[in-house]
């Protein structure tokens, strides 16, 4: 196959790439833009149509204070009959201040009706941790009639090390128990320049729980992790989750993809379940790659194999 084909950008200059399929069958995308500056969404009645769909956008950074820098991994999630923006910000004058938050539309209409802040993801009563430190990249999940909130975050105290929690949710805008570390960098691959594990996306298929995640630095080490957990056990039993020893998908310089990652997971109209994550085209970076604008969006099709694993192959491509 020509690797032309392989590599070939979905929408470009889209980092943080996250599709979600309406009960409705339409598909909206969203991402994190190059200037960070803004949340924009797309709608399409297919999953390829999203590439020419009109972009919208539907809420700006504040000029200064919260919510006012490096607006990033915005989420749509339909939720309790409404639609949430889940985002991390950061502030003008503390940049690195980054914090989760969420939006709330006002109508069933995300890309014309109008949205409200409704401020940071609160807490549980009993949680004195969460969101202290440096805190991004949330994902929701449903599961037997629970939602669970999944997100990255660095500890407060000691080395700035990014893991990944989870917790129980009580409302869209609430988490109902104190956060569970999932995974933290242990292996070699999740520490390249910097110790990090971010970016939860979960998709279910035969009896598990599959959580992929990122790793290490955002230039070529970065890399695509996984962990699996039965979907009878106890989700918040970090015990419970199994992590996979090496990355499912990583850089590919025969192919020219590079630093694959922060993925989602949607369908085709068909129900062939597709892997939604950013590439770069190239290795070698100008300056910090986080600034580098040339995370494109990419599809891949997601395989099971006979364990009822994904299995992650750029060959595997959508037409």
């Amino acid at each position: 196959m020509d690797s032309t084909q392989i590599n070939k950008p979905f929408i470009e200059q889209r980092a943080d790439p996250y599709v979600c399929r309406h009960t409705d069958g339409s598909y909206y995308f969203t991402a994190s833009v190059p200037d960070y500056d803004r949340i924009v969404l797309r709608r399409a009645n297919t999953l390829r149509g999203l590439q020419d769909a009109e972009e919208i956008t539907v809420w700006k950074r504040h000029k200064r204070g919260k919510m006012s820098e490096h607006i990033w991994a915005p989420e749509l999630h339909y939720l309790d009959g409404r639609w949430f923006l889940y985002f991390a910000a950061g502030r003008r004058k503390h940049i690195w201040k980054i914090r989760p938050y969420v939006l709330e539309c006002m109508g069933q209409d995300p890309l014309h009706d109008r949205w409200v802040e409704r401020g940071k993801i609160r807490r549980s009563n009993d949680d004195i941790y969460s969101f202290k430190a440096f805190s991004l990249d949330a994902t929701v999940f449903e599961h037997r009639g629970e939602k669970y909130f999944v997100w990255a975050e660095k500890v407060s105290v000691g080395i700035q090390i990014s893991n990944i929690y989870i917790a129980r949710m009580e409302s869209p805008v609430k988490l109902a128990t104190a956060q569970v570390m999932l995974t933290t960098p242990d292996y070699d691959w999740e520490r390249q320049d910097i110790w990090v594990n971010e970016a939860p996306a979960v998709i279910k298929k035969n009896g598990r729980i599959f959580l992929t995640y990122s790793a290490s630095a955002t230039g070529e080490c970065y890399c695509m992790g996984m962990l699996s957990i039965g979907e009878d056990e106890d989700l918040l039993d970090p015990r419970a989750w199994k992590k996979e020893r090496y990355p499912v998908l990583k850089s590919d310089a025969s192919l020219g993809i590079y630093g694959p990652g922060h993925n989602s997971f949607t369908t085709l109209e068909d129900g062939t379940d597709v892997c939604v994550y950013h590439g770069r085209p190239y290795a070698k970076i100008n300056g910090d790659p986080l600034y580098d604008p040339n995370r494109h969006a990419r599809l891949m099709r997601v395989e099971w194999d006979e364990k009822g694993y994904p299995v992650f192959d750029y060959r595997n491509i959508v037409e």
